[in-house]
């Protein structure tokens, strides 16, 4: 599903960043993968490349046998809209929108009719838990709702990959692990590929395995379980 071949990304001219290091990895269909590290790390620059936000200084990306550096800037918005739902920890819901219409903004955006879109993001938001809030704006949500809410958004699409970038960091412990029990449950339903970012080694461990990346490079690779995954 995802595959770096010698990827490096550096930044300035001058005095050059190394952010990342010829990165190698494959992550499989199928399986979770947690990327820990400290700030600074490279954490954020990895999935900026992995999500087609940035392009590597050298090397290569494939997401689900694309790859990235040979599209352009509106195929790859695209290949993102399509292959890749996003959480955040800020949740990133648009706060003048309610549920449902924040929900439904992919499926507008793939040109779909509203009565379509609205019945499909309804399902979406009752598979969440949050049928009796559709109407709701973010600011009449819990931290917990609102990441549901963005779970949805990220999920109704049904894109094969979901990156997480420190979904339960804004929440208290027990509706993280909520958080964290929802999308073990969607990851099985919908076999997705999950790649988590986070600093919470208990939201790590529910992983198949975890990356530890410092300075750039990925230092460690612990396997948790062993599970049958499809190829990438």
């Amino acid at each position: 599903m995802i595959q770096l071949v010698d990827v490096s990304k550096n930044y300035g001219t001058v005095e050059v960043v190394h952010a990342l290091k010829n990165l190698n990895l494959n992550i499989e269909r199928g399986e979770r993968v947690a990327l820990m590290g400290p700030s600074g790390s490279g954490k954020s620059t990895f999935l900026n490349l992995v999500c087609g936000l940035d392009e590597p200084t050298t090397g290569s990306i494939k997401i689900d046998g694309i790859e990235l550096s040979q599209l352009g800037d509106d195929a790859r918005t695209r290949a993102r809209r399509e292959k890749i739902g996003m959480i955040f920890q800020t949740f990133n819901l648009l706060p003048t929108l309610t549920a449902l219409e924040n929900v439904s903004l992919p499926l507008r955006l793939q040109g779909l009719g509203r009565r379509e879109t609205e019945e499909r993001a309804g399902k979406m938001l009752e598979r969440v838990g949050l049928k009796d809030r559709e109407s709701h704006r973010p600011d009449e949500l819990s931290g917990g709702e609102r990441q549901r809410v963005a779970i949805a958004r990220a999920l109704v699409l049904r894109p094969p990959l979901l990156l997480a970038d420190e979904p339960t960091g804004n929440l208290d412990t027990a509706t993280g692990e909520e958080i964290l029990d929802l999308l073990e449950e969607l990851h099985r339903e919908f076999n997705s590929t999950l790649l988590l970012v986070t600093h919470n080694e208990l939201a790590a461990q529910r992983c198949d395995r975890i990356l530890t990346i410092r300075d750039g490079v990925i230092i460690g690779e612990e396997h948790l379980r062993h599970g049958e995954h499809g190829t990438d």
